[in-house]
């Protein structure tokens, strides 16, 4: 339900402005929406000016680590030794690295190799190998906001199927964000890599999906890629969250590693790929705060 403002009160994203000259018009289209039968984001998902122009700076360290590990990853590193890249970047930027400590996770980025979908956990012992394809997750704490973003690294002669799911994945991202549009719902967008996908032969990992951010690390919506176009919640004019569907070769099965609770492997041992993109919602269509 959303709260009943007068015209010349201050609008409720607290940017200062009178409601009727901020987000008065924005509300009333909200509305029109609800009255559709859509689901409507809550305040609390909108981020103001300001809050997005935190969360494009906190992307912009994003991406400069993601771009220094981009020039230093290879073949017979250890993932540990990324772990460090990761750490030392970050905080010569002034960021902190969000993953380190967030709910017991030890390490400052997840390094997912193969059939390895998400939340690989770095370690000296795991050594980068010919024909390896690796995502590297990196999230980042700037000035209190945060970002999000991955990419895929092929090492050495990978192997053909390996290196169109790669890229077909990428594929999948760039047409996923070709739907974020204002006052369409995000599962037009998921909806959109998932028959993306299936048509390429590959299946979409269910469980895990993408989500707001900016002010915290994981925030509401979850964003599901298995899922009718008629659903989910409407993207409206800033909304923050990611894309980053995780795509298998083979089935869509997934398993938890029982030993340290957090690396998520495909259950059949095929390859799996993801790249992750933080975007945001604006009047003309979005914006990628961190890729």
């Amino acid at each position: 339900m959303i709260k009943k403002i007068g015209r010349n009160d201050l609008c409720w994203c607290q940017s200062g402005r009178k409601y009727k000259a901020c987000h008065m018009a924005f509300d009333e289209k909200l509305t029109q929406c609800k009255d559709k039968g859509y689901k409507i984001p809550s305040r609390k998902m909108i981020k103001n000016q300001e809050q997005l122009d935190g969360i494009r700076e906190s992307g912009k360290v994003n991406i400069a680590v993601l771009d220094y590990v981009a020039e230093h990853i290879q073949v017979g590193m250890s993932t540990e030794e990324i772990d460090r890249m990761v750490y030392e970047k970050t905080l010569e930027y002034n960021g902190i690295p969000a993953p380190l400590n967030f709910e017991g996770y030890p390490k400052s980025v997840c390094t997912s190799i193969n059939e390895e979908v998400c939340h690989g956990i770095p370690s000296k012992d795991i050594i980068l190998k010919d024909g390896d394809i690796v995502n590297v997750d990196v999230s980042t704490i700037y000035k209190d906001y945060f970002s999000d973003s991955s990419r895929m690294f092929c090492l050495g002669k990978v192997s053909p199927e390996k290196q169109k799911l790669v890229d077909d994945t990428k594929k999948a991202i760039e047409l996923g964000l070709s739907y974020v549009k204002p006052w369409h719902r995000i599962g037009e967008m998921g909806n959109a890599i998932y028959e993306f996908a299936r048509e390429h032969g590959y299946s979409v990992v269910r469980e895990v999906g993408g989500h707001g951010v900016g002010i915290e690390f994981h925030e509401e919506p979850f964003v599901s890629y298995c899922c009718p176009k008629e659903s989910g919640v409407v993207m409206a004019p800033g909304m923050v969250f990611t894309i980053e569907p995780m795509i298998n070769l083979g089935r869509s099965d997934i398993v938890m590693d029982d030993e340290n609770g957090w690396t998520i492997y495909t259950e059949d041992g095929m390859p799996s790929a993801q790249w992750e993109v933080t975007v945001a919602v604006t009047e003309e269509g979005y914006e990628k705060l961190a890729y």
